[in-house]
């Protein structure tokens, strides 16, 4: 009987450690790259949000729900679509967002400048299998807008890079109104469906028909509010004569904020209302003045108008134009001869003194820390 209980032991010695053994050779199935945690966009104000960065800010802490962390909320809590037109793209939040919605299901597409095609951000979006299409045009697709859903719109100055966000002065306007997403959903795809950019949009079998595009709706919006927001792009808008129109149209006052300021016909134009009596006041971003040939900046000076040169050591990089306090003029078009003829650009004007004030802000805070 001794004999026999201890081979009975011996046996459940031996299957307990061939139990053990085999546990500790398991390997779990792979699981799915966790999405990381991020705040809930921002509690809505209303159709419209304007955001600015924060170049000024000396903590991380300070970065803190900024616009590009805001924009990577919104993109997380798309259900259909998104697409993108982006000059650049560095910044990992917006990279994260962006492979997510589309393993999620939702349609992701987007179209770039090609010489940034290369970036290493870039080449993860694509090889998570999101279709990129570079412009492949010695014009700049010098766009930055994302549409979400075909019922919101992302746009302003701001590049989805990280100097963009963090180190350079910049805005992001957020639109929630299904006619200027239906005004972006057209113009992303004349690009990424015709693979039609700057120039190529004034053919005339361009003009004729387009089978792939969606129809353009009526570029003068109306948002529930009441405020007008009036769209464009370059080059086929003839967005030149659209701010001329502006300018001299004003009445009162023409505030700016002017990365690349080489346009002679919209400094004319300033420099005239100027001499009529109207309150002028500029910044421009001083590497753009030192580096651009048939720069403004001087003319300016030489009027005796008040531009000064940008104080923060990243880039000044808004275009912005402020008209009576009521209307604001935004986008990633820089006053140039080459953003109204061959870039690709888009052009957002709000007429409302409750935005006017809100972009005066950010006018001061850069202005204060100008140098004339």
């Amino acid at each position: 009987m001794m004999t026999q209980y201890s081979s009975r032991s011996q046996l459940i010695i031996i299957l307990l450690v061939l139990t053990l053994v085999l546990t500790s050779c398991y390997f779990p199935p792979d699981l799915p790259t966790p999405i990381p945690v991020r705040p809930e966009p921002a509690p809505a104000t209303g159709w419209l949000e304007i955001y600015f960065t924060n170049p000024a800010a000396t903590h991380a802490a300070d970065y803190e729900g900024g616009p590009d962390e805001i924009l990577a909320a919104a993109i997380d809590q798309a259900r259909l679509s998104v697409d993108v037109a982006a000059y650049s793209l560095t910044l990992w939040n917006i990279r994260d967002a962006l492979i997510h919605a589309h393993q999620r299901g939702v349609v992701v597409r987007m179209v770039m400048e090609s010489d940034n095609m290369d970036i290493q951000e870039v080449q993860q979006i694509l090889v998570a299998g999101v279709p990129v299409l570079g412009d492949q045009r010695e014009g700049l697709m010098h766009n930055k807008f994302v549409v979400i859903d075909r019922a919101e719109v992302w746009t302003g100055s701001m590049n989805y890079t990280s100097n963009g966000a963090y180190k350079d002065n910049n805005n992001l306007v957020r639109l929630r109104s299904t006619q200027v997403a239906e005004n972006y959903t057209a113009e992303f795809n004349e690009m990424f469906e015709d693979n039609l950019f700057g120039p190529d949009k004034l053919t005339e079998t361009h003009n004729l028909s387009l089978t792939t595009s969606s129809p353009r709706s009526t570029r003068r919006v109306k948002g529930i509010d009441g405020t007008l927001v009036e769209i464009a792009f370059s080059p086929e808008d003839g967005v030149a004569p659209l701010i001329l129109a502006l300018l001299q149209n004003a009445q009162e006052s023409i505030y700016f904020l002017a990365y690349s300021f080489t346009a002679n016909d919209l400094g004319d134009a300033i420099r005239q209302r100027a001499a009529d009596g109207l309150t002028v006041a500029g910044v421009m971003d001083e590497s753009q003045i030192n580096s651009n040939q048939g720069t403004e900046y001087d003319p300016f000076q030489q009027a005796g108008l008040d531009v000064r040169r940008d104080g923060n050591a990243g880039l000044m990089h808004h275009k912005v134009i402020i008209i009576d306090r009521s209307i604001v003029i935004t986008g990633s078009y820089n006053f140039s001869a080459s953003a109204e003829d061959y870039n690709e650009e888009n052009v957002v004007i709000l007429y409302s003194a409750d935005v006017a004030s809100q972009y005066l802000a950010e006018f001061n805070r850069v202005y204060d820390q100008a140098q004339p």
